[in-house]
């Protein structure tokens, strides 16, 4: 028999960990190759994964609620053939058993394999891991452990117990992290985070848990906000001559091709269609560099009653505006049924948001990270204008708000970019443009 391990796939582009939000298998289950072990959630998909092995669920490392980095081992299991993935035992000295045995306690207690979710949360709030019991296999910290230490108000730390002549082995130091080369107590303890919010509970009130999907767009959006300095900017236009082209040909368009054409299409053209003459605004950060993507994928966002998703139209530059209308529509219908793939997702170089179909006018979106910019496009509304001649007319306006990263991109090109979907859709009408 021998011993293989699953790890944490890499779900999506950008994606670095995933959290177990429901284990599918027990340990001694017998399972299949392809057979799905665990959903996992994302901030861009929620997914099963599957085995890659026959064989026996050996030891689930994770727990349900555990975020783990891309790699990370989240089970083992059992399989048929090869040898033991363990290596016989040599005759071995007595100092030698003595450490063997030392060695094979500290397997055992499994104390010094932390997950990157229970150092993360330990270090937040100062939580001096060695002074924690474990409640998983074999004396392993969760990530549940660190929260019930959190939630008492007696946080261990460096501090409250003697220094111990050698640190606590652990497997890796977390990321961003140097190992540390003198003893733990030699450095003083990170000051405790702020506590979580109390909010007081009466008769009436209900309490909604968040949701894994919850939380990962939560952390995503922090993500953003934290790391991305955003700016925003806004341009007024004027559609009427774009609403009266869809409104003439939109009954005979539905009877023909099977599906809507809706204003969004138009939109998402002309911002695909000026990303190509701007190619800066289809960029992102990355560090020591800013990467300018070649291709122009238009990501939407598409809402749930509970969760955000944001699916890909890829090459939307190369696409007729029907194209596009089909795409939105296919899209959005694999959301609300639950058939998004998270190959649908991925890819995305710049972000479209149709908050208008809420009958909002303005708002300031957060930038879809790695991205660096995003645009909402506003409800069409009827509005007295001041034309050219002087006179006042009533016409169908629209804003539309772009929030931009400042480390990639400068109020300079971007309103340019603003005003070339400006002229373009104050242009389409049915003389200068084709939806075909």
């Amino acid at each position: 028999m021998a011993i293989e391990q699953i790890k944490m796939p890499q779900l999506g582009e950008s994606v670095t960990e995933g959290t177990i939000s429901k284990w599918l298998v027990s340990v001694g289950d017998k399972v299949n190759k392809y057979d799905p072990l665990a959903e996992v959630m994302t901030d861009k998909v929620n997914a099963e994964i599957p085995s890659s092995f026959t064989g026996v669920i050996k030891e689930l490392i994770a727990e349900d609620g555990d975020t783990l980095a891309v790699g990370e081992i989240i089970c083992t299991i059992e399989v048929e053939g090869g040898e033991s993935g363990e290596a016989p035992a040599a005759a071995a000295t007595p100092a030698q058993e003595d450490s063997q045995t030392s060695a094979a306690t500290e397997d055992t207690t499994n104390k010094a394999r932390y997950s990157p979710a229970v150092l993360k949360l330990s270090q937040e709030h100062g939580i001096d891991l060695t002074q924690v019991k474990g409640s998983g296999a074999g004396g392993r910290i969760t990530r549940k452990d660190i929260q019930k230490v959190i939630e008492s108000g007696n946080i261990p730390t460096a501090a409250t117990k003697p220094v111990e002549t050698k640190p606590a082995a652990v497997e890796a130091p977390a990321a961003g992290q140097v190992a540390p080369t003198t003893q733990p107590a030699a450095t003083p303890a990170k000051p405790a985070a702020a506590p979580a919010v109390n909010v007081p509970v009466v008769p009436g009130d209900i309490e909604i848990p968040v949701t894994g999907v919850r939380k990962a767009i939560a952390a995503n959006m922090l993500r953003s906000k934290h790391e991305a300095p955003h700016a925003w900017t806004m341009i007024e236009v004027d559609v009427t001559n774009l609403v009266d082209y869809r409104n003439s040909i939109k009954n005979d368009f539905k009877s023909k091709e099977g599906f809507n054409l809706t204003f969004f299409a138009f939109f998402v053209k002309a911002v695909a269609q000026a990303l190509k003459e701007f190619p800066q605004i289809n960029s992102m950060w990355a560090g020591d560099k800013i990467v300018q993507k070649k291709d122009i994928n238009i990501s939407i966002a598409v809402a749930t009653d509970d969760a955000l998703f944001v699916p890909v139209i890829k090459h939307a530059d190369e696409k007729t505006i029907k194209g596009i209308a089909r795409e939105i529509t296919e899209l959005a219908g694999k959301v609300r049924n639950g058939k998004l793939t998270s190959a649908e997702m991925q890819g995305g170089t710049f972000t479209v948001n149709n908050t208008g179909s809420f009958g909002s006018v303005q708002s300031m979106g957060i930038i879809n990270y790695p991205q660096a910019a995003i645009l909402q496009v506003e409800s069409i509304v009827k509005r007295p204008v001041v034309m050219n001649n002087g006179m006042i007319a009533v016409r169908d306006m629209v804003n539309l708000c772009l929030s931009l990263d400042h480390r990639v991109l400068d109020g300079l090109v971007c309103g340019r970019f603003l005003q070339r979907i400006k002229e373009i859709l104050e242009n389409t009408s049915k003389e200068n443009t084709s939806v075909y």
